[in-house]
């Protein structure tokens, strides 16, 4: 079984996920609409990812006869600026995520439930990578900037994902 404060816990983070799954998704729109098909399309496979994150949590709640408790979910913006100012929101938002994953964690580990603290290693592991990947997208649009050629070039590349 797990404990009370964990399925709290780990509800909100389902609901969380989920949240950042419309987010991308409604930057992806936006983007679009702005031709960026390369970051658009990067963002979309970003937000299936986040959808897949929130049913792994589920499924493992599930599994551990615990209360799944769905909450609504705000409903992410509309209207964004440019693509660099879409993904550092994007890093933000990612580490916003990775520090509500390591307080499931940490309370996981007070709680001594050892079955979740092993099961959020995944996703610790997996915001590493996050963060290091958005990073990287930020970085190189902080270099070359929204004007000339080299933007659609580094869209062209992000369509590959």
């Amino acid at each position: 079984m797990i404990g009370t404060a964990t399925q709290n816990a780990l509800n909100a983070q389902i609901n969380a996920e989920q949240y950042t799954s419309q987010l991308y998704l409604a930057m992806s729109a936006h983007l679009s609409e702005k031709s960026f098909k390369g970051f658009a399309h990067w963002l979309r496979v970003q937000s299936a990812e986040e959808a897949t994150h929130a049913l792994k949590l589920v499924d493992f709640v599930l599994d551990r006869y615990g209360k799944l408790e769905l909450r609504t979910i705000n409903p992410p913006p509309t209207s964004f600026n440019g693509p660099t100012s879409i993904f550092e929101m994007v890093l933000a938002h990612e580490k916003e995520n990775t520090a509500s994953i390591s307080k499931c964690y940490e309370l996981a580990k007070s709680e001594g439930d050892h079955a979740t603290e092993i099961a959020l290693q995944w996703f610790v592991t997996e915001q590493v990578q996050e963060e290091i990947a958005v990073n990287e997208v930020v970085d190189q649009l902080r270099a070359i900037g929204e004007q000339g050629g080299a933007i659609w070039y580094l869209d062209h590349n992000l369509a590959k994902r």
